[in-house]
C-alpha cells in the first residue's frame, strides 16, 4: 500500500445511490412514525373491517358488502399516503428548514421529490398487501384486469402527490396539517369510498364524479367488483388531475 492509496476521494456518491438512500430514509421515517401509521394502515383497515362486518350503509353492486368496501378503501389508502400524509410531512420539513438544508446537499431537488414519490410506493405497496389480505380474509372476491388495477393505483398516486406537495409547498405547515386532514375527512364522505355516489343529491354528483378519490374509487370498483374492461373514464380524470397537480406543484413549491 503506498501514500496514494490513503489519499481522501471527496466528491458525492452517484445519484442513484443517493436516491435509494434517501428513499430508504424516508420509508424508515415514516413507518416509525405513530401518526402517519394510524393514517395510513390503520384508519383505513378499521373501516375495512367495520363497515364489511355492520350494515351500517347501503352498499351498491353485487356481491358482498366487502366486494364493494375493498376497492374504495384502496383507493382512500392511496390518498391517505399520497396526499394528506405526504402534505402534512413535507409541510412540517419545510417549516423547520429540513428541506432548504437538503437541497444544499449534493442531493438535486428533483431526487429529494423523487425519493418522497418512492417512499409513497413502498408504502401503498405494504397498504395494498395488507387490505387485501384482511379482504380476502372476509370474503372479497376481486375480478378484472390487474394491468387496469395498476394504472388506477399509478395515476391516482400522481394526482394525490401533487396535490400533496403543491399544498405542503404553498401553505403554512399549520394550514397544511389543518387542510389536509380536513380534505381527507370530506373525501372519504363524499368521495364514493363507503357511501356510494348514488345516494347523493343529483345536483351534486356530477361535481363529486369529478373528484380524483372518487375516478380512483369508482375505477377499482369498476374493475374489482363488476369484472368490467379499461375505465377509460376513470383514468382520464385522474389524468388530467395528475398533469394540473404536478404541474402547480412543480410551479409554486417553494423550498423555504
Amino acid at each position: 500500500m503506498t501514500a496514494t492509496d490513503l489519499t481522501p476521494r471527496p466528491g458525492a456518491a452517484p445519484v442513484g445511490r443517493m436516491l435509494l438512500a434517501q428513499t430508504a430514509l424516508e420509508t424508515r421515517m415514516l413507518l416509525r412514525n405513530g401518526e402517519q401509521l394510524l393514517l395510513t394502515v390503520v384508519i383505513p383497515t378499521v373501516l375495512l373491517v367495520l363497515f364489511s362486518a355492520v350494515d351500517v350503509v347501503a352498499v351498491d353492486g353485487p356481491g358482498k358488502r366487502v366486494d364493494f368496501l375493498a376497492p374504495g378503501l384502496l383507493a382512500l389508502a392511496v390518498m391517505s399516503t399520497a396526499f394528506t400524509g405526504q402534505a402534512i410531512a413535507t409541510g412540517f420539513e419545510r417549516r423547520y428548514g429540513v428541506l432548504k438544508r437538503l437541497g444544499a446537499t449534493p442531493l438535486p431537488r428533483w431526487a429529494l421529490l423523487t425519493a418522497k414519490t418512492g417512499c409513497v410506493l413502498v408504502t401503498e405497496l405494504l397498504q395494498v398487501l395488507l387490505l387485501s389480505g384482511i379482504a380476502l380474509g372476509l370474503g372479497w372476491s376481486p375480478h378484472g384486469n390487474p394491468l387496469a388495477v395498476l394504472l388506477l393505483l399509478v395515476l391516482g398516486t400522481a394526482a394525490f402527490s401533487g396535490l400533496g406537495l403543491l399544498m405542503a409547498g404553498t401553505l403554512r405547515a399549520e394550514a397544511t396539517l389543518a387542510g389536509a386532514n380536513l380534505v381527507f375527512i370530506l373525501l372519504l364522505l363524499a368521495g364514493g369510498v363507503v357511501v356510494p355516489l348514488a345516494k347523493f343529491p343529483d345536483a351534486v354528483r356530477p361535481v363529486l364524479e369529478l373528484l380524483p378519490i372518487s375516478a380512483l374509487s369508482d375505477g377499482l370498483r369498476s374493475v374489482l367488483q363488476l369484472g368490467h374492461g379499461m375505465p377509460w373514464s376513470d383514468l382520464g380524470i385522474l389524468g388530467v388531475w395528475s398533469v394540473l397537480g404536478l404541474a402547480a406543484a412543480a410551479r409554486f413549491f417553494r423550498w423555504e
